[in-house]
């Protein structure tokens, strides 16, 4: 009897040790659990990690499939633009800063592209570094392209922390990291997406181009597995009508016209695109020229200026100057129309043709040095009526981007 009782007794015992680890591994579970949901999670304080809210993409977000975001017209808009200053971003160059740089007006940074069948939605950086996570994004082109990139990584960096966030030059390229959503934004130097003799990231400006209309591996190799790619390359193309290049042999360069050249070009990177994108993990954009505003008689009949002191956009509906080369927008249309499953065509420049007020004219660099006094009181030969202010018109183009990459996105919570 008495070896029965201390049998039980011992089972007693065991049951108990049992249940008493039960309840302990449940309430700490239970614990780590409630501690993970707490914005003040002891947890994520002592690592180092800040918890973020769950961010949910609506359909109000997500843009209607029949709206045409590219036509409509500027509507001034000081409450809710510009969606970030120059103070604001450190990551600024000075070839952007017009403020910093002298410029005494500021109204290019407040106007709003409205669309006319539809809203753009509003710009959310949170939105979009959570549509972005444990993706990279990457912007190819020249220093037009280049804005485009410090323009994105401005509009999200304040939701970001101090020490969450890092910024590195690795010729040719710049890459900014948000650590918390594993994101990586890039720029990679490629001025005519092609290989050419322009491709330094810093020493680039030839006078005498040459470009290889039919290579791209030098560059492709740091796009493939990128998880979205935006496109761009106009500029560089214009400097003369005639180009000298090569295609196939190398060693035989000959002069081109500058639209037959362009087109070898894209053929050879949408040949690349159709060989090594999978349209079912990347996304592809490919970014229409930016305009210029060289010339003040072009919406201005018989003035004699540059786009140096515009003050408002241009208010006359499908204005197109001559700096946007039309037979340039053809070729671009009929080589994406071939690939039109694995590239989405942003064409920014109808409605940044109105813009005239956005560029650096005087207040920007010139050859890697801000303009001097006697430079700045000459915008006719020293203005830059190419490049564009920032906060400005880049930014636009990257709210379009973010619609486009909204519209896509299925959240996964």
């Amino acid at each position: 009897m008495s070896k029965q009782t201390s049998a039980d007794s011992r089972i007693i015992q065991s049951i108990f040790q049992l249940v008493l680890v039960s309840l302990l591994v449940i309430g700490s579970a239970r614990w780590i659990l409630d501690e993970l949901k707490s914005n003040n999670s002891q947890i994520f304080n002592l690592y180092g990690f800040r918890q973020r809210p769950a961010v949910f993409v609506t359909k109000e977000d997500q843009l209607n499939e029949s709206c045409n975001v590219f036509e409509g017209q500027w509507v001034w808009d000081n409450v809710s633009y510009p969606l970030y200053t120059e103070k604001s971003c450190p990551y600024l160059v000075k070839q952007t800063t017009c403020q910093r740089n002298g410029r005494p007006d500021s109204s290019y940074q407040n106007w709003r592209w409205q669309p006319s069948s539809c809203d753009l939605p509003r710009f959310d950086a949170l939105k979009l570094l959570d549509v972005l996570r444990d993706k990279r994004l990457m912007f190819i082109g020249d220093s037009v392209q280049r804005s485009t990139f410090e323009s994105v990584i401005c509009m999200v960096q304040s939701v970001i922390p101090e020490n969450k966030k890092s910024f590195h030059r690795i010729p040719p390229m710049k890459i900014f990291k948000a650590e918390e959503y594993n994101v990586s934004i890039e720029y990679y130097w490629a001025p005519f997406i092609v290989e050419s003799i322009s491709d330094h990231a810093t020493n680039h400006t030839v006078h005498k181009r040459l470009v290889n209309l039919d290579a791209i591996e030098k560059h492709s190799k740091s796009w493939e597995g990128v998880d979205v790619l935006v496109f761009e390359s106009y500029v560089w193309w214009m400097h003369q009508p005639k180009i000298n290049a090569t295609c196939g042999d190398t060693s035989k360069v000959q002069e081109y016209n500058v639209t037959t050249a362009y087109k070898l070009a894209l053929e050879t990177w949408a040949k690349w695109l159709e060989t090594k994108i999978n349209p079912l993990k990347q996304r592809v954009f490919f970014t229409s020229m930016s305009p210029t505003h060289l010339w003040s008689w072009e919406w201005n009949p018989g003035s004699d200026g540059t786009c140096y002191d515009e003050l408002y956009p241009i208010d006359k509906q499908s204005y197109w100057g001559t700096g946007s080369n039309q037979d340039i927008m053809k070729i671009v249309g009929d080589v994406l129309s071939k690939v039109r499953d694995k590239v989405t065509f942003l064409n920014i420049t109808q409605l940044s043709e109105y813009r005239k007020d956005g560029h650096t004219t005087v207040y920007g660099e010139r050859r890697g040095k801000l303009l001097i006094k006697e430079q700045r009181a000459d915008p006719k030969n020293y203005g830059d009526c190419i490049h564009w202010c920032l906060p400005g018109v880049p930014d636009t183009w990257n709210e379009i981007l973010y619609a486009y990459l909204l519209r896509s996105h299925r959240n996964n919570f």
